[in-house]
């Protein structure tokens, strides 16, 4: 009886020690992965990270996807944390970071980000972060840091590029349009809002730059007499000077051909007064006689 009691007993510490050990590798041992996303991407400015981009569809995310887990589990001992981006749920930040392949890995240190292309094992890994290899590495320049104003606007072209596939993938599956019948629908929203956002800068340019014609035009013209404006008063006078200026040319036409008739008579007159004279007798002058 004590016998048997003495192996229960000595079964029992097993068993407890054995729980005791597998919490502690469980506790150790656990996947330390921090999911980021477009609400909370500015954790990784703070402190060290190392962060991969992926996507479930990606093969070489899946192959890499365990390795990954177990290299976040000793985040704490490297004092890092160690994050994950799925693009197809956050396509803003695929942008922010231009990703362009997948898996994407960088190591973020206090707003400084480098893009990593080691080999993708643990070992590497590792020893990128504790020997400080990233030093190596350029970083990012400061004109295409993710955290920069131009890769936010970028960030919004590559949510709304998602948000177009997103209406695409519906008007075919849910409503049945063909391929073709989506792009039309497109290519008229894109004509419709490119001429609004036309007129709309035309009116704004307008307000704050008007023309000098159109604003002159909109200028009171003080009135002249007889509640006329100066402007019809000028043309008035304008008018009427031309008039005196044509009467006063047919006037000096009118004497001037006044004065040729009066010429032509007059050589005329001094013609005919030679011609009489000249038929007149002469008298003979006597001579004296020696």
């Amino acid at each position: 009886m004590m016998a048997a009691f003495a192996v229960l007993w000595r079964f029992l510490k097993l068993l407890i020690l054995l729980t005791f050990f597998t919490n502690i590798l469980c506790v150790y041992g656990k996947s330390q992965l921090v999911q980021l996303n477009e609400d909370n991407w500015d954790e990784m400015l703070t402190g060290e990270w190392m962060v991969e981009f992926y996507a479930p569809w990606c093969p070489a995310c899946k192959s890499l996807q365990p390795l990954w887990e177990e290299f976040s589990s000793w985040s704490k001992e490297l004092g890092i944390s160690v994050g994950q981006v799925d693009v197809t749920s956050s396509p803003g930040l695929s942008g922010r970071f231009m990703v362009t392949a997948l898996p994407t890995i960088f190591h973020v240190q206090s707003g400084d980000f480098r893009q990593y292309r080691g080999p993708r094992d643990k070992e590497s890994l590792m020893s990128f972060v504790e020997d400080k290899k990233w030093k190596t590495v350029e970083a990012i320049p400061s004109w295409k840091s993710p955290a920069s104003l131009q890769m936010s606007v970028i960030s919004y072209f590559f949510k709304l590029s998602q948000l177009l596939r997103s209406i695409h993938t519906r008007l075919m599956e849910d409503y049945g349009l063909p391929t073709w019948g989506s792009y039309l629908i497109f290519a008229v929203g894109t004509i419709i809002l490119g001429a609004l956002l036309g007129l709309l800068l035309v009116c704004i340019i307008d307000i704050f730059y008007p023309p000098k014609g159109a604003s002159s035009s909109f200028q009171k013209q003080p009135l002249g007499k007889g509640g006329e404006s100066e402007e019809d008063t000028d043309d008035e006078l304008a008018k009427d000077e031309i008039v005196d200026e044509d009467i006063e040319n047919a006037e000096t036409e009118g004497d001037s051909a006044n004065e040729d008739v009066d010429s032509r008579i007059t050589s005329t007159n001094n013609v005919d007064e030679d011609d009489v004279t000249s038929s007149a007798p002469r008298k003979r002058k006597s001579r004296k006689i020696d």
